[in-house]
C-alpha cells in the first residue's frame, strides 16, 4: 500500500496545481504535444472625426461660462486601394516554394523534436529522482517501522514480565491472607468450643441449682401444707371446744334460771313464769340465732382454709410437674451430649 502511493505521488504532474496523473512511461513519447491556441487580438474602432460646427452661451453663472456646443455628423476617410500587380503563377516559383516551406517544416520539426527529447529527458530524470526518493522513503519507513516493531516487542517483553511480577506478588499475598484467615478460622473454632463447654457447664450447674431450688420449695410447701393441715385441725378443734362450752354455758344458764324460777314465790310464779318463758323463748331464739352465726362463719372458714391449702397442694403440684419436665430435658441434653 505504501509503495502504490509512493507511485502515485511520482506520477503526478510537476506543475503542483493541476493535480493531474502523468500517463504510463511507455506511452509518454508517442503522446503528441499539443500547442496552445494563440489568444484573439482584440480589434481596435476606428476613429470617428467629429467636426464642430456651432457653439453657443447657454448660461452664465458666478464660476463662469457654460456653453452648448453642437457637433456635425461623422466623417470617414477611406484608405487607397493599392494598385494589383500580375502575379507569376510559374512551375519553377512554385517549386522553390515548396521547397522552402518543406525546409522550414523539417526545421520545425526538429527543433520541435529536440524540444521533446530534452523535456522526455527532463522527465525521465525526474521520474529517477523520484524514484530513488520513494525508494529511500521506503527504506527509511521500513527501517523505522522495524524498530518500532522491536521496541513495541520490547516493551511488550516487559510489560509481560511486569505483569507476571505483580500476579506472583498478589498470589504470594493471596496465599498470606489464606493461610492468615485460616489461622484466625481455627482460633474462632477453638474459641467457640471453649465457650460452648463453658456454658454447657454453666448450664449443668444453673439446672442442679434450680432442681435444688425446686426441692427446697417442694419441701417448704410439704411443710406450709403440714402446718395448715395442723392448723384447720386446731382451728375444728378450738371451735367444736367453744361449741361445746357454749352448750354448757347454755344448759347452765338454764338450770340456774330454773333453780330461780322455783326459788320465787307462788304468786310470782305465773308473771316469773311468763317472764321467764318469754326471756327463755328470747334468749333461745338469741342463742340458736348465735350458733347459726358461728356454725356459718367455722363454715367459712373452714372453706376458706380448704381453698387455701387447695390452691397449696396445686402449686405444688405444678412445681412438680416443672420439676420432672426440667429434669427430662436435662437428661435429653446430657444424652445428645453424650452421643
Amino acid at each position: 500500500m505504501l509503495i502504490n502511493l509512493v507511485k502515485d505521488s511520482v506520477l503526478q504532474c510537476f506543475c503542483h496545481t493541476c493535480r493531474a496523473p502523468l500517463p504510463a512511461a511507455a506511452h509518454r513519447r508517442s503522446a503528441p504535444i499539443k500547442k496552445a491556441k494563440n489568444k484573439p487580438r482584440s480589434k481596435q474602432p476606428k476613429k470617428v472625426k467629429f467636426i464642430t460646427t456651432e457653439i453657443r452661451c447657454q448660461e452664465r453663472s458666478k464660476g463662469g461660462l457654460a456653453y452648448e456646443v453642437i457637433l456635425a455628423d461623422p466623417v470617414t476617410d477611406t484608405p487607397p486601394k493599392r494598385p494589383t500587380s500580375p502575379k507569376s503563377t510559374s512551375a519553377e516559383n512554385i517549386e522553390e516554394k515548396l521547397k522552402a516551406a518543406e525546409e522550414r517544416r523539417m526545421s520545425l520539426e526538429a527543433n520541435k523534436m529536440a524540444a521533446l527529447a530534452a523535456k522526455m529527458s527532463k522527465i525521465e530524470e525526474a521520474s529517477r529522482k523520484k524514484d530513488e526518493q520513494a525508494n529511500t522513503f521506503i527504506l527509511q519507513t521500513r527501517e523505522a517501522l522495524e524498530q518500532k516493531m522491536e521496541t513495541h516487542v520490547e516493551k511488550r517483553e516487559a510489560y509481560i514480565n511486569d505483569l507476571k511480577a505483580k500476579l506472583k506478588d498478589h498470589l504470594e499475598s493471596v496465599e498470606k491472607t489464606r493461610l492468615s484467615l485460616e489461622q484466625q478460622t481455627n482460633e474462632v473454632k477453638s474459641a467457640v468450643e471453649e465457650k460452648l463447654k463453658t456454658a454447657a457447664a454453666q448450664r449443668d450447674e444453673n439446672i442442679k441449682k434450680m432442681l435444688e431450688r425446686l426441692r427446697e420449695h417442694e419441701d417448704h410447701v410439704e411443710r406450709v401444707r403440714n402446718g395448715m393441715q395442723e392448723k384447720i385441725t386446731q382451728l375444728e378443734s378450738q371451735i367444736q371446744q367453744k361449741l361445746d362450752l357454749a352448750q354448757q354455758r347454755r344448759e347452765e344458764m338454764e338450770r340456774e334460771q330454773l333453780e330461780k324460777l322455783r326459788n320465787h314465790n307462788l304468786v310470782k310464779l305465773a308473771e316469773v313464769q311468763q317472764v321467764n318463758e318469754n326471756q327463755g323463748k328470747k334468749v333461745q331464739e338469741r342463742l340458736k340465732e348465735r350458733l347459726e352465726i358461728a356454725e356459718l362463719n367455722r363454715e367459712k372458714e373452714i372453706q376458706k382454709k380448704l381453698e387455701i391449702v387447695r390452691e397449696n397442694e396445686r402449686r405444688a403440684e405444678m412445681v412438680r410437674q416443672n420439676k420432672e419436665r426440667l429434669s427430662s430435658q436435662s437428661e435429653e441434653q446430657h444424652t445428645a451430649s453424650s452421643g
